[in-house]
């Protein structure tokens, strides 16, 4: 790899669209992981392995936005990167891993952040029903089975 042509390439990146989407990123993808932690964390009481046993089904589609990522660096325009880029438990990963490349289209951004954002209101929205069902109404320790049945509690 030639050092001008990494100086050139990073020059000519389109800047005026990494930063702000950087920042729109990084603040709704912390937002939107932030409310399904809150959830497990109000499910959890003083018990670590337990926490940990709840906190894997959050974590996994972070090492998988990462392992799409590295396919989205070197081939932004692949199936893997293009829907990776789209779904909310991905997007604020894989969409900053191809913004670089320029050749994301805009409706493909304008979608991502829709979906990140409505993302975040229903995993906001499932987590304060979780809270308010699960430790304020029972009080006790929950399995995913009861986990399951908070969500749809009327009450």
């Amino acid at each position: 790899m030639n050092f001008l042509n990494t100086k050139n390439e990073v020059l000519e990146a389109p800047w005026g669209l990494i930063i702000p989407c950087f920042l729109f990123y990084f603040i709704a993808g912390y937002l939107f992981y932030a409310s399904l932690f809150a959830a497990v964390g109000s499910v959890v009481n003083e018990d670590p392995q337990e926490a940990q046993s709840l906190m894997l089904p959050i974590t996994m589609p972070i090492i998988l936005s990462f392992v799409i990522m590295t396919t989205a660096v070197g081939k932004p325009d692949a199936p893997v990167s293009v829907w990776g880029s789209l779904i909310p438990f991905s997007s604020p990963i894989v969409m900053m891993a191809r913004i670089p490349s320029g050749s994301v289209p805009g409706w493909q951004i304008t979608v991502s952040m829709i979906s990140l954002v409505a993302g975040f209101v229903l995993t906001t929205m499932l987590a304060a029903k979780i809270y308010r069902t699960g430790i304020l109404m029972y009080g006790k320790k929950a399995s995913w089975k009861e986990i399951g049945k908070w969500l749809f509690y009327k009450g």
